[in-house]
């Protein structure tokens, strides 16, 4: 996607046929903020991700990557961070997944 997860949420409702005010019920947003967040100006609750995939019948996965995704891009943009940051995150991800492995081992 290329779009901005706002948008991408906006291109979702509209395609159902949802007005703002009917999604936004549906998220129990009010439909001011639902609006910001279509446009750019707030970002999206990602305690909500559950019911954007179940409203919109979404691979939750996949919704995930992209929220995440966006969130990260938007840090590194911010911060005027190298590609090469990407593959340090990825690095210090498995590093964390194995540590939790090993700790839940231990826990048993």
């Amino acid at each position: 996607m290329i779009a901005t997860f706002g948008e991408y949420i906006r291109q979702l409702r509209t395609n159902k046929g949802l007005t703002l005010t009917e999604l936004a019920a549906l998220l129990k947003l009010d439909s001011a903020n639902l609006s910001k967040i279509e446009n750019g100006k707030r970002d999206f609750d990602e305690k909500r991700l559950v019911i954007l995939a179940n409203v919109f019948d979404l691979d939750f996965d996949k919704l995930k990557a992209e929220y995440f995704g966006e969130q990260f891009a938007k840090k590194m943009y911010k911060y005027n961070c190298s590609t090469e940051t990407l593959s340090v995150a990825e690095k210090k991800i498995k590093y964390l997944k194995e540590v939790n492995v090993k700790q839940a081992k231990l826990k048993l």
